[in-house]
């Protein structure tokens, strides 16, 4: 089992950043794909960011050169760094942990941008 708990989320003006965190609990950080999703008002959640166990890195086109996906295994911890912010960025992001057979969640932490 393992339980995530994210932070850093609150209220940016457009152009801002903000930094998230997503803290794991267990000894197996290192084995689990580690990704974000956010899930906006009336629409589907979605893939934002992911690291693989090996360290690659994936990014949805709407976040390419603005967002970053980085993970410390010593602190069992992923981190999104999130710049230039806009305020199509305004959801609820949330952590994952996944790989073949388990598939864990993160509460959420709600991200606002303002115009």
């Amino acid at each position: 089992q393992v339980q995530l708990v994210e932070s850093g989320g609150g209220l940016v003006q457009a152009g801002g950043s903000l930094r998230l965190s997503c803290a794991a609990s267990g000894s197996t950080f290192s084995s689990y794909s580690m990704g974000w999703y956010r899930q906006a008002p009336g629409k589907q959640r979605e893939l934002v960011a992911r690291n693989s166990r090996g360290g690659s890195t994936y990014y949805a086109d709407s976040v390419k050169g603005r967002f970053t996906i980085s993970r410390d295994n010593a602190k069992n911890t992923v981190y999104l760094q999130m710049n230039n912010l806009k305020p199509e960025d305004t959801a609820v992001y949330y952590c994952n942990a996944f790989r073949p057979g388990l598939d864990y969640w993160g509460q959420g932490t709600q991200v606002t941008v303002s115009s």
